[in-house]
């Protein structure tokens, strides 16, 4: 940002010295992220409940984050064509509906299918809000995109501990829970977002896909496609094998999604600083993949998949903030381009995930997703590492900002 803007909007900033948008945004943020992790302290309730197996109850991760990638590729040609603030609200809107759905329904494929409608609200919400934070925010892109993944970590650790206390009264409430914040955020958006200039040029929807043609911005994809599978098997497949009740995976995975919040904003930029991005990277993708590993080889031990849920936080949120700060800056496209290309590939990995573990324990055996979701992040660590060329040059941009 230059100097004039920077003058008109001083008058708004906060103790943080960030305009009153930025803040709007990193609340809607939270809650839009905490959508996500409503579902995991419900899933074995729903399995339960509703008469559907694992796999079918994976689904409701599945097809919300397949959507969420397919429709990443239209975010630029809308956002492009009725700018940020109704593309934000639009987003909210068909979460807003969509949930409240979801918990209306009566069968699992009913669910599913509304969990899809959420993905949609969802594409058109996260490429948007990431790409306002980034050119709304005073500081570099590095510290911005620390912001957008605190909102993220924030929303999916609260979001277990409400999913679980809502999840107790009934497997309905988490997608009530949804919608009701939601409808919050679209109030607060709707009164403090200002309105955002257009792009001059309008988006194409093929524009993320040739985005993927540049070698970095491709490698980046492919390794989160890898390390969200193993993710994902993480998130939706594990809350089946800890045997706790609603409550006990809400503290869980607050627990996890804690140390991700703390980890993406303190952690990921002294790592950045003092080893480099690529290091860092393959550092902590080694750390999770381990970490599965583990999971497989005692899955017997709740203790050790409960502790084990928990620690994968502080390796992701680490991740999460040094793959995304590069992903913003390693292509010479518009960041909202760069950040839907990155995003579509990210979000099929997240659909295969959970489906592909749920599938492949109700085959074999409950250990076998663990390893293979190990397995993908290890094949996450070599494309990161193979691909140093077209990745490490960020750092020298950036001065490790």
């Amino acid at each position: 940002m230059n100097s004039e803007p920077g003058r008109s909007l001083n008058a708004q900033y906060q103790s943080a010295k960030q305009p009153v948008v930025v803040w709007v945004i990193f609340f809607a943020t939270i809650i839009s992220f905490m959508g996500l992790g409503l579902v995991d302290p419900i899933s074995p309730a729903i399995a339960q409940q509703l008469d559907a197996t694992p796999s079918q109850v994976s689904l409701l991760f599945s097809s919300y984050n397949l959507i969420t990638g397919i429709a990443l590729l239209i975010t630029g040609v809308v956002s492009s064509r009725i700018g940020i603030k109704w593309t934000l609200l639009t987003g909210i809107l068909f979460i807003i509906v969509f949930s409240a759905l979801a918990g209306s329904s009566n069968g699992i494929w009913q669910i599913v299918s509304f969990r899809g409608g959420s993905g949609l609200g969802n594409s058109l919400f996260i490429a948007t809000a990431l790409s306002a934070i980034v050119g709304l925010a005073i500081g570099s892109t590095a510290k911005a995109i620390i912001l957008y993944e605190a909102a993220i970590g924030l929303g999916i650790s609260v979001g277990p501990l409400l999913g679980g206390e809502l999840g107790s009264i009934s497997w309905r409430g988490p997608f009530y829970g949804v919608s009701v914040l939601m409808i919050i955020a679209f109030l607060v958006l709707l009164l403090k977002m200002p309105r955002v200039e257009k792009p001059k040029v309008k988006s194409s929807i093929l524009d993320p896909i040739k985005a993927l043609k540049f070698p970095g911005l491709f490698r980046l994809g492919l390794t989160a496609f890898l390390y969200n599978i193993g993710f994902f098997t993480l998130m939706a497949y594990a809350p089946f094998v800890m045997d706790l009740d609603e409550h006990g995976l809400g503290y869980v995975f607050l627990g996890w999604g804690l140390y991700l919040a703390l980890t993406s904003v303190f952690i990921a930029p002294k790592l950045q600083v003092r080893f480099g991005t690529v290091k860092s990277m393959c550092a902590m993708l080694t750390l999770f993949a381990f970490t599965l590993l583990a999971m497989g080889i005692w899955t017997d031990s709740k203790t050790v998949i409960i502790v084990s849920v928990i620690i994968a936080g502080l390796f992701l949120g680490t991740n999460n903030t040094l793959i995304t700060t590069v992903v913003m800056q390693v292509a010479p496209v518009e960041r909202a381009t760069a950040s839907a290309a990155y995003s579509f590939v990210r979000f099929i990995g997240s659909a295969v995930g959970p489906l592909l573990a749920t599938k492949l324990a109700e085959a074999y055996s409950s250990a076998v997703p663990f390893y293979t979701g190990a397995v993908f992040v290890f094949l996450g660590v070599l494309v990161v590492a193979f691909g140093r060329k077209h990745i490490a040059h960020v750092d020298q941009i950036s001065g490790h900002s």
